[in-house]
């Protein structure tokens, strides 16, 4: 089946859901889903749209460094490609089955933001299936409105059925360096004088506690004397303390948080130690086993309160430290991973008078206890002037939450991509998945401010 045969099935699907309308409709994927796992979500219950077929690497032009792939395709299949021709994507999510689409409509961070900003920042084209069914294109140049709305969009305006992407070349290794410091101020202070080195690919870092703070700073490299691995036994996060310099394949490098999900396998029985990573990893350990086994356990789920916090909090660099400062003060989580992120332009679902370009810092809580820390975190990043990724738990209020989010732009293109709202609207679907009419003029005027 060539592509547009399997886009024309999806787009069928589509058509005929909005025509006969049941209600919202999610969709069926042939990947594990990257939000994390709510037990209450009512997607469960949604007709679903098959585009588990869209999982294809079309084309890859070493020459004109590009590569054209179907949203289905992980990150993991998509690097083992284009290593073969000494390419790479611009950024590269931690885990191996976070998807090209997954990544465009969410929001992916990781170490090579400081310089390329998100994996959306290298997206040349998109094409698209509408909530009528239509097929259509975008670009920076063609409709660069609807192009540069998808991203952050998580799948509300419409189902990504192709993306256009640059690549960079890169070499088989990573050199990897470990500065340790005792201090905040220190640790910021080194970590900003990394961002302006043009030799560095990669920067990210993890606070391991209040009196240290680990900046790991890496480059492409042709030759290594060794070479770690971190699939087994060995736990990548706990390296970054013991350790001055390392080296890992390339391959290795992009996906070292896979294994423990960061370090939230820490949570379960025996995973810290080495026989039970022995015995168990192979069945528990990995971000795929890790999230299917939370859809398989969902019912138990159920019975939970609040789950522990999974959230990245985008803070302007200028206000990174009140913070932190507070993150210490009234939370003092570890560890936690802070990442260096470059907005090169305001996304233009962001209100102007909220968030502007210029350099975030990604501070990612994976794993925290959650008695009532998820509203207090909401808050004080929206009182910082940042942004949360909406993947985890949400508790905004609707006035709330369009004092951060562009009201007014993001319904001018759902009315177009959606008008039926069968994808839901933003709000809707990742906070308060209740509402089931379409988008609608004296709405947008009731909820802004």
């Amino acid at each position: 089946m060539t592509h547009f045969e399997r886009v024309l099935d999806v787009a069928s699907a589509v058509t005929a859901r909005a025509r006969a309308y049941r209600g919202f409709a999610s969709l069926k994927k042939s990947s594990v889903s990257h939000f994390v796992p709510n037990p209450h979500d009512p997607r469960h219950k949604d007709e679903k749209v098959d585009v588990a077929s869209l999982d294809h690497i079309l084309r890859i032009d070493a020459t004109a460094r590009t590569c054209v792939a179907e949203p289905g395709v992980t990150f993991s299949e998509l690097v083992k490609a284009t290593l073969t021709h000494g390419l790479a994507p611009r950024m590269v999510p931690e885990l191996e089955t976070i998807t090209i689409g997954g990544a465009v409509a969410g929001c992916a961070v990781e170490s090579m933001a400081f310089r390329h900003g998100g994996f959306h920042d290298s997206c040349i084209e998109y094409e698209i299936v509408t909530g009528a069914g239509d097929i259509v294109r975008c670009s920076r140049k063609h409709d660069a409105e609807l192009f540069e709305m998808m991203h952050g969009s998580y799948g509300t305006l419409g189902i990504l059925t192709e993306l256009t992407f640059e690549l960079i070349e890169v070499q088989p290794f990573v050199r990897m360096e470990y500065r340790t410091f005792e201090t905040w101020r220190d640790f910021r202070a080194a970590m900003r004088e990394a961002a302006a080195d043009a030799d560095l690919d990669f920067i990210d870092a993890i606070a391991h506690s209040r009196d240290c703070f680990v900046l790991c700073l890496g480059r492409f490299v042709s030759t290594a004397p060794t070479v770690s691995s971190y699939r087994g036994t060995s736990i990548y996060y706990r390296s970054t303390v013991a350790l001055r310099e390392d080296w890992l394949t390339t391959y290795d490098y992009f996906f070292r948080y896979d294994r423990d999900c960061h370090w939230t396998s820490q949570t379960l029985p025996l995973m810290g130690t080495r026989w039970g990573r022995r015995l168990f990893g192979g069945l528990l350990l990995g971000s795929t086993n890790l999230l299917e086994w939370s859809e398989r356990l969902r019912p138990l789920f159920k019975l939970q309160k609040r789950p522990p916090v999974v959230t990245d909090l985008f803070i302007p660099d200028e206000r990174a430290d009140e913070l932190y400062e507070w993150y210490e003060r009234e939370i003092a989580f570890y560890p936690l991973w802070i990442v260096p992120y470059r907005m090169a332009e305001r996304y233009p679902w962001l209100r102007a008078d909220h968030a502007s370009a210029g350099m975030y810092i990604d501070f990612a809580i994976y794993g925290a206890p959650n008695p009532d820390m998820s509203p207090v975190l909401e808050q004080k990043t929206k009182e910082l002037g940042g942004i949360k990724t909406l993947i985890g738990q949400n508790h905004y209020d609707e006035r709330t939450f369009w004092q951060i989010y562009d009201r007014r732009h993001y319904d001018r293109i759902k009315r177009r991509m959606d008008p039926k709202n069968l994808f839901r609207g933003l709000y809707e679907k990742l906070v308060h998945a209740k509402t089931r009419s379409a988008p609608s003029s004296s709405s947008v005027t009731e909820c802004c401010p």
